[in-house]
């Protein structure tokens, strides 16, 4: 798992909730952060915040999708933008799922461990 957000309390409070649940997490402060990070980790899952510094999660994003080292891994946007314009944006990149802060840690666990499995 690669947690992707610039808010701190935010970006730990994903990490804890999915260690607890048996997760491998490693953290990154901004999309620029994560694209550095992404070939060491190598993550089944990242979950990405929309709007960060450097690089925003759109750009991030689409990034992931067009670098065929990267294209495979599931993509979960994380972020307070809910509007339909934001979800098919999402949904044009590529995106996998999209929850909306602020979120109910159970469902984002649901949502990683289902991308988790199908990724496998």
């Amino acid at each position: 798992m690669l947690v992707v957000d610039d808010d701190e309390v935010i970006r730990q409070l994903i990490a804890v909730n999915l260690q607890l649940e048996g997760f491998e997490v490693v953290t990154a402060v901004d999309g620029r952060d994560c694209l550095d990070k992404v070939a060491e980790v190598a993550p089944d899952v990242i979950t990405l915040d929309v709007m960060m510094p450097r690089l925003d999660g759109w750009v991030t994003a689409g990034r992931l999708r067009e670098d065929p080292g990267t294209r495979h891994i599931r993509v979960v946007m994380i972020t307070a933008r809910a509007q339909e314009h934001d979800i098919r944006r999402g949904r044009e990149i590529g995106v996998d799922a999209y929850v909306t802060k602020p979120f109910d840690p159970n469902h984002l666990i649901q949502t990683v461990r289902k991308l988790a499995a199908v990724s496998r």
